[in-house]
């Protein structure tokens, strides 16, 4: 068959030096690269000839070869011009066509934009990079999905008022100020090394881009900085059973090992504290209180209030609360700074905790009658409720309950009662009682 001759021959190497650059650059395997070229190619085929045209494409990214085989009927007059070419202009190929023969068409990347003209070409160009495009966000979102809770040290690009941009193997990723250590941010600057956790991936963020959100503040990356910094955990001897964290400040750790013969807290120290101290410097001096862990809550409990050291401690387990008693001396290191200690004692046992003062005394709720009204004081002697001690370790739910006593006169009333027992709230307990749903 007579082809038409090309009127600018295309170099072939370029094409395949364009296909291997695209796919190493783009990070997109060279058969899905492919079958993305043979799809847009497919695309402006069907947009010239219709949907029903009858053509082969061959890619050959190998030889920089594309060309397309656009098959037709010979026909007197053709009726589908998709599967029909007439008689006369098959002759201006070959002069060899009769009726019924079957007309290949040969378009080639020298002769392609004659076949499909510029505004296809431009068409086929805009679609093809729109394509890779897409593959390239699909293949960034799915690589970080799977390494959500994985360390990963990147490099700050740009620092803003609320975040920081930061490129990890040319990949932008967000650090925002809620996830960044307090008092930190002033040293952050661009081109510094940062070390954090992947936190979050979202397939649609800005530019529909893949968002991901990176994380110093959450407890997970203390755990990783645990596994890396020390063997024992890594290699599961040392277990860590919870971690309660007030970023830059201070974390509780609860660890237990899982060999008589290795002390999980004296493992996580190291010699000379150089293992504990690692972690510390990452998290800009952040005091961490290593806590062995128990089963049985009283002692799990005792240890998680160190450095205090307590007296008693009574369990509720069904409401998962505990009141404390501890020596006068004890109070100011078990409540800690702004009531921090006891915070992340609460936090990392899971249980409310209430501190009582040796020789703190309890109080008649008859002496509270001007506060309660006779009502409610009825009310609470109904549920044999009769003391100040009774009746701010009586399960919320109970409380709550009672038609007259509203969630705002219950904090009110347990502020009063703390005050005159020289004791203070505790936050968690308050946001307990706030978000306690009455049913």
């Amino acid at each position: 068959m007579r082809r038409r001759k090309a009127k600018n021959k295309i170099d072939k190497k370029l094409i395949i030096d364009a296909f291997a650059e695209m796919a190493k650059s783009k990070n997109i395997d060279r058969d899905l690269l492919q079958g993305i070229v043979e799809e847009t190619i497919s695309m402006i085929v069907k947009k010239k000839y219709g949907t029903e045209a009858n053509f082969d494409i061959i890619v050959n990214m190998e030889k920089g070869d594309i060309e397309v085989y656009l098959m037709r009927t010979v026909v007197d007059e053709p009726s589908d011009p998709s599967l029909e070419i007439s008689l006369t202009e098959a002759h201006r190929y070959d002069d060899g066509y009769t009726l019924g023969d079957e007309f290949i068409e040969e378009i080639t990347l020298d002769n392609i934009s004659d076949s499909f003209g510029r505004r296809l070409i431009s068409l086929a160009g805009q679609s093809l990079n729109q394509k890779i495009r897409d593959v390239e966000k699909d293949n960034i979102y799915n690589e970080y999905a799977s390494k959500v809770g994985e360390i990963i040290i990147g490099e700050i690009y740009q620092v803003r008022r609320n975040d920081l941009l930061i490129m990890h193997n040319k990949t932008e990723m967000r650090l925002p100020r809620e996830e960044q250590i307090p008092n930190e941010p002033y040293k952050y600057k661009k081109n510094q090394s940062v070390k954090a956790i992947i936190k979050e991936v979202k397939r649609a963020g800005t530019g529909g881009q893949p968002e991901i959100i990176l994380s110093r503040a959450s407890e997970d990356f203390l755990a990783r900085l645990f596994e890396i910094e020390i063997p024992e955990i890594y290699d599961g001897i040392i277990q860590i059973k919870a971690i309660a964290r007030d970023p830059g400040e201070r974390s509780k750790v609860a660890v237990m090992s899982l060999d008589d013969r290795v002390d999980p807290v004296g493992a996580c120290v190291g010699m000379k504290g150089i293992r504990i101290h690692s972690i510390v410097r990452e998290l800009n001096n952040e005091n961490i209180d290593l806590i062995q862990y128990a089963d049985e809550p009283k002692l799990y409990i005792g240890r998680a209030l160190s450095p205090a050291k307590v007296l008693e401690i009574n369990v509720q387990h069904e409401i998962k609360s505990a009141t404390v008693l501890v020596p006068d001396d004890q109070v100011s290191l078990a409540i800690g700074k702004n009531g921090q200690n006891v915070k992340l004692a609460s936090q990392l046992t899971g249980y409310s905790l209430t501190l009582i003062k040796e020789g703190g005394e309890d109080i008649e709720l008859v002496e509270f009658k001007d506060e309660l009204g006779n009502t409610l004081l009825k009310q609470l002697a109904d549920l044999n409720i009769s003391t100040v001690r009774e009746f701010l370790d009586s399960d919320i739910g109970t409380l709550l309950a009672i038609p007259d006593l509203s969630k705002d006169m219950l904090l009110e009333l347990r502020s009063i009662m703390l005050n005159e027992l020289d004791e203070e709230e505790i936050e968690e307990m308050r946001e307990k009682i706030m978000n306690f749903s009455i049913k």
